[in-house]
């Protein structure tokens, strides 16, 4: 199961609010969510969003997506989790190019010697 973490829409008609959500990725937009980990009004003037930062966290750990719009709403909200999250993403690239460099330079010590 492909997890998303997206906004899902609530409200009336031309008075949306937003739920932070993680959801299964087949599901509609306003469908059955997994977990609730905050809210949007745009609405209100000030303090118009929370956002459960741990919870979050935890859900990109476990290999959830970032939607565009949520990702702009975390990065506003609590920057250390986008922060922490594009580290570790940073960090598994680095580690598997070191993967392939050893791969790649095993093969070519095995071509020599068998030449």
């Amino acid at each position: 199961m492909a997890v998303k973490i997206r906004l899902r829409q609530q409200g009336r008609t031309n008075r949306q609010t937003y739920r932070l959500v993680a959801i299964d990725s087949r599901t509609k937009r306003d469908g059955k969510y997994l977990e609730n980990l905050g809210w949007y009004d745009p609405f209100l003037a000030e303090n118009n969003a929370k956002v459960d930062a741990e919870r979050t966290l935890h859900w990109l750990n476990q290999g959830a997506e970032l939607s565009h719009e949520a990702e702009k709403l975390i990065a506003r909200l609590a920057p250390e989790v986008v922060k922490q999250f594009h580290a570790t993403k940073e960090q598994k690239k680095v580690k598997l190019a070191a993967a392939r460099r050893a791969l790649r330079k095993a093969k070519a010590g095995k071509a020599k010697t068998a030449k």
